[in-house]
C-alpha cells in the first residue's frame, strides 16, 4: 500500500491548511514585537487578545483568564510549581495519579525534593480514578489536585466534573492536564469546576511550540518566567504570535468540527476495536471501553514485543505508537499500563492508534489486515507462544 496511514496523532496532529494559511502573514508581514509602542508592532496586541477571546469562548472562559505557554509540558510544570508555591503556606501535600504525563509526573518528583508530599491515587483496570480514594486521601494540607482529563497512552476520560465538585467542596485548588482531550471532546471549566487547564496546539491541528494555560481569576499563581511583562507579567519573553495565531485558528477549527470529527472518529475506531478483538486471539483493548477519546484505541498483544511491532507495522505504511511519544526511547513498559494492572509481559506488547478525521474505514480494513500477518509472525518465533500453544492442547 503507498500511501501512509497515520494513526499517531495522540503523539501529533498535521497542522491544518487554513492554520498555516493564518499563521504566514506574522512571520513575514506583521513582524513587530507587540510590547513596541509604534503602530505596526502594537496591532499584534490586538490578534493576541483575539485569540485568547477565542480559546475562552471555548471553554466558557474570560480572556484574561488564558496564559500562552510553550506547550503543554510548559503549562504543566507552571499549573504544578507556581500553585505549590504560592499555597505552601497553607499546606504542602499534593494529590495526582500514577497514570500522569510525566510532564505531571517528573514535576511532582522535583516538588518532593523541596518538601513536598505527594499522593499517588491508583486507578482501576480502565485507567478511572476512584473518587472515594480521593476523597479518602485528601488531608487539611492539601492545597491542590491535579488529574488529567483523558490519558494519552489508553485513552481513558476521567471523572472530572466529580473531581473538580469534590477540589471545589474542600476549597483545594483542581488542575486538569488537557492536552488529549482540549479540542477532542467539549470543555466548559465553570461546569467541571477547573481552577487550571494545560494545552497544547499541536494536538489539535495546531503548530508545535505553543499552548496555554488557563488559570482561574482569583487563583494565586507566581509568575514561571521573570523578565519582562508579557502575560500580565505572569510570563516573560516576547509573544510567539506566529504561534499564538496558529493556536487560535486550531481551536477555532476544532470547535466548529468538533461534533462531526467525533462521530466519524468514533464509528472509525470502534470498527477497528472490533475487527482486531474478534480476529486476533489473545489481545486486549486498554482504557474503558465507553468512557475514552474518540479516536484513541490502544490494545494489548500477547506474547510479542511492541517495538517489533512498530517497526513492521512502519515496513506497511502505518505509523503507531507502543505509547508517549515523550518516553519512546525507554526500554521500559507503560507506566500506564502497569498501573491498569497489566504485568510486564503483556505491557510490553501493546499498541496505540489514534485516528484523525481524514482516515477512513479502507484504511482500517488494512491496518487490520496487516496486524494480523505481523502479530502471528512475532508469536510464531516467540518460545512463549510456543509453550503456551503446546499447554493448549493438552
Amino acid at each position: 500500500m503507498s500511501k501512509l496511514i497515520y494513526l499517531d496523532n495522540a503523539a501529533t496532529t498535521k497542522t491544518a491548511p487554513e492554520v498555516l494559511e493564518a499563521m504566514i502573514p506574522y512571520f513575514t508581514e506583521y513582524y513587530g514585537n507587540p510590547s513596541s509602542v509604534y503602530s505596526f508592532a502594537a496591532q499584534n496586541k490586538d490578534v493576541i487578545t483575539t485569540q485568547r477571546e477565542i480559546i475562552a469562548d471555548t471553554l466558557g472562559a474570560q480572556p484574561n483568564e488564558i496564559y500562552f505557554t510553550a506547550g503543554g509540558s510548559e503549562a504543566d510544570n507552571w499549573a504544578l510549581k507556581a500553585a505549590a508555591e504560592a499555597y505552601e503556606g497553607k499546606g504542602k501535600h499534593i494529590i495526582t495519579t500514577k497514570i500522569e504525563h510525566h510532564a505531571i509526573l517528573h514535576t511532582a518528583e522535583y516538588l518532593k525534593t523541596r518538601g513536598f508530599e505527594i499522593t499517588y491515587l491508583d486507578v482501576d483496570e480502565d485507567g478511572l480514578v476512584n473518587l472515594e480514594e480521593l476523597e479518602r486521601a485528601i488531608r487539611p494540607d492539601t492545597i491542590l489536585i491535579s488529574v488529567m482529563f483523558a490519558n494519552n497512552e489508553i485513552g481513558t476520560i476521567e471523572p472530572i466534573k466529580e473531581i473538580g465538585e469534590i477540589a471545589k467542596e474542600h476549597d483545594i485548588l483542581f488542575h486538569t492536564d488537557a492536552v488529549q482531550a482540549f479540542g477532542q471532546i467539549p470543555i466548559q471549566v465553570d461546569e467541571y469546576h477547573i481552577d487550571m487547564l494545560s494545552a497544547s496546539a499541536h494536538k489539535l491541528n495546531g503548530p508545535k511550540g505553543i499552548g496555554f494555560l488557563y488559570i482561574r481569576k482569583g487563583v494565586k499563581i507566581r509568575s514561571f518566567i521573570h523578565g519582562g511583562a508579557q502575560e500580565r507579567k505572569r510570563r516573560a519573553g516576547t509573544e510567539n504570535v506566529p504561534g499564538i495565531v496558529g493556536l487560535g485558528a486550531a481551536v477555532k477549527r476544532a470547535a466548529a468540527t468538533m461534533n462531526a470529527r467525533a462521530i466519524k472518529e468514533t464509528e472509525l475506531r470502534d470498527y477497528l476495536i472490533k475487527r482486531v478483538l474478534e480476529e486476533i486471539p489473545y489481545t486486549r483493548l486498554n482504557g474503558h471501553a465507553v468512557k475514552r477519546l474518540p479516536n484513541n484505541a490502544n490494545f494489548s498483544f500477547r506474547f510479542i514485543e511492541g517495538e517489533s511491532l512498530l517497526i513492521r507495522l512502519d515496513m506497511a505504511g502505518i505509523c503507531g505508537s507502543s505509547g508517549s511519544a515523550c518516553t519512546s526511547g525507554s526500554l521500559d513498559p507503560s507506566h500506564v499500563l502497569l498501573a491498569i494492572g497489566l504485568p510486564h509481559e503483556i505491557a510490553h506488547g501493546s499498541l496505540r492508534l489514534t485516528l484523525n478525521e481524514e482516515n477512513t474505514k479502507e484504511e482500517m480494513d488494512y491496518v487490520v489486515e496487516q496486524l494480523k500477518e505481523i502479530v502471528q509472525n512475532l508469536r510464531n518465533m516467540s518460545p512463549l507462544y510456543e509453550d503456551f500453544m503446546r499447554k493448549e492442547k493438552k
